[in-house]
């Protein structure tokens, strides 16, 4: 039982909170860039997982880069971290369960994460997924080094606080 708490305590240490932050938060900056900068492809990509209605497509390639760009930054900055892990989190839940439900059903289509033209997907884009929500999970469970927004805003608490 004393590696336990080891083990928690290795968890919950704020530098691997930091390395996280910033390693999670950049790898939604820089989805969310591509996206931006190409929206009807990343639309096309949305389409070829034949999950979101169609009158539904242009507004989700248009507003789901723009929510992975600004959570982001916020994880990079140490702004809201709790409220941009969220986000991130349920992005996560929601891109790993619909890349189990495609690969369930045999599409053969590139994930569409960060350009259009991504290998097809398999286990392992589902396992990475997983991988960063567990980091997205530690961000929000545990505080992390150089938060910001203790000394920007010492009177708004975050989510959960």
């Amino acid at each position: 039982m004393k590696w336990l708490g080891w083990l928690k305590k290795g968890l919950a240490h704020p530098v691997l909170g930091l390395c996280f932050r910033v390693y999670v938060g950049g790898v939604f900056i820089y989805a969310g860039m591509y996206k931006i900068n190409y929206p009807v492809e990343f639309a096309e990509s949305i389409a070829a997982y034949q999950l979101v209605p169609y009158w539904a497509l242009n507004l989700t390639a248009l507003i789901m880069p723009w929510t992975e760009l600004v959570a982001g930054v916020l994880l990079v900055l140490g702004l809201r971290t709790k409220s941009a892990a969220a986000v991130i989190g349920t992005m996560l839940v929601v891109f790993s369960l619909a890349i189990l439900i495609t690969m369930v059903r045999g599409i053969p289509i590139g994930c569409g994460c960060f350009t259009s033209m991504d290998e097809p997907m398999g286990w392992q884009t589902l396992l990475r997924d997983l991988v960063w929500l567990a980091m997205t999970l530690q961000i929000y469970m545990f505080p992390s080094a150089l938060r910001t927004e203790g000394r920007l805003f010492k009177y708004l608490k975050e989510v959960g606080e």
